[in-house]
């Protein structure tokens, strides 16, 4: 019997469209023999819509078309399923559009990242592959990241926070505090964003003031962190959960300007990965893989890879990022993505793991969450409710009538 796999995507975030290339790989690369798949789209505005046309990348160059040939949905629970409501409700036919067993959010950004999708989900009560709420959201601070990547004995490079009044209020006295603390040459970027976006290197005070300017646009506070000069980068995935995790082959991304970008990532070669059947996304991303570093160098990245996975209590794959100074082999672990662009499908195939059995994988470790979780108990009976009373007041006005 086939598993039913919802694939929710989109949301309101920023990295909108790069949810929707990293969900349509996904859909065509799981296996139809174990698997009906149906792509449940989140809108910029937080409704939900299904349909077959959601599942054809082509289809996403006009959105408003695309809603129209799809259906709008409400997600709830009924007998341990997801079911997908047509919204309106019918006054005739079926008013159940899809039935879930799994959810697979592959969404990226604030607002369905950070564990508010998850959030949700999780108080369906339907399994969900990936991270719970805690590592999402933690996984999505950067500061609250390398806090716990520090509390675990990594490698992190110093860094302060600054909330986006603090800088509106006092952009000298903020520059004046990095300076002072941490000097030039630095990396200024959002607190909670990916992809790259809202991120600046200022080498000097005026690019300084620059970049924590453009950062608060995207987010309520910021991050200012040492850089590293002779930069190369570094990425490792790593698969599993608390009871067990494999890291990835280790690749180098390679950037078109000093830090590796938005347009590094995704836009570069969007064109040519449209043209071979939307292999776009993070797959697209120029890189050296494997990374031409030393066996020990690598050994030391996937181990320190699987650490800050397991520091943060993270399940399913995510993809953490090292910083290296290219001239003395010096590493840091830079960040995690609790959900990779492309789910770095493309970091396993090199050890034998094609993107199908990535999938199949992620499928189990939500099954078995699932069941763990079944056999919490969640309720106490302290029959509080039994003999509870407001004393025959009903309600604010009847109450203050007495005074």
């Amino acid at each position: 019997m086939k598993i039913n796999i919802g694939v929710f995507f989109g949301g309101r975030s920023v990295e909108h469209e790069v949810s929707v290339i990293s969900a349509l790989q996904a859909i065509r690369a799981f296996d139809r023999e174990k698997y009906d798949v149906t792509p449940i789209y989140i809108t910029r505005e937080g409704r939900f819509y299904t349909g077959e046309a959601l599942g054809h990348i082509e289809e996403f160059r006009d959105i408003p078309a695309l809603l129209k040939k799809s259906q709008e949905v409400l997600p709830a629970m009924e007998n341990g399923r997801l079911k997908l409501v047509r919204q309106p409700a019918p006054r005739f036919g079926k008013a159940v559009a899809a039935e879930i067993d799994v959810a697979f959010p592959i969404v990226h950004g604030t607002n369905v990242e950070d564990g508010a999708l998850q959030g949700f989900l999780r108080t369906l009560g339907v399994p969900f592959a990936g991270c719970d709420v805690f590592a999402s959201a933690v996984g999505m601070d950067k500061f609250a990241m390398k806090a716990l990547f520090r509390e675990r004995g990594l490698p992190v490079l110093p860094c302060l926070r600054f909330t986006a009044r603090e800088v509106f209020d006092g952009p000298e006295a903020v520059a004046d505090r990095i300076m002072e603390k941490i000097g030039l040459p630095v990396v200024v970027k959002p607190v909670n964003l990916g992809s790259s976006v809202g991120i600046r290197l200022a080498r000097d005070r005026e690019a300084l003031l620059d970049a924590l300017d453009y950062a608060v646009s995207f987010a309520a506070a910021v991050i200012a962190e040492k850089a590293v000069e002779n930069l190369r980068e570094l990425n490792c995935a790593v698969l599993g959960d608390a009871d067990g995790v494999e890291a990835s082959e280790v690749e180098e991304p390679i950037a078109g300007d000093e830090i590796l970008s938005y347009e590094d990532k995704y836009v570069s070669n969007a064109k040519g990965g449209a043209k071979s059947g939307g292999k776009s996304g993070m797959q697209s991303l120029k890189r050296l893989l494997p990374a031409p570093i030393s066996p020990e160098l690598r050994e030391k990245v996937r181990h320190c890879a699987c650490e800050a996975f397991l520091a943060l209590d993270c399940a399913g794959v995510s993809r953490i990022d090292f910083l290296m100074d290219g001239k003395t082999g010096e590493t840091w672990v830079n960040e995690i993505n609790t959900i990779p662009g492309s789910l770095s499908f493309y970091l396993w195939e090199p050890l034998g793991k094609p993107y199908a059995r990535l999938l199949d994988e992620l499928v189990e470790l939500a099954l078995k969450r699932s069941r763990s979780a079944a056999e919490m108990n969640y309720t106490i009976d302290t029959g509080i409710l039994k003999n509870a009373s407001f004393g025959g007041a009903k309600g604010a006005k009847s109450s203050s009538a007495k005074r």
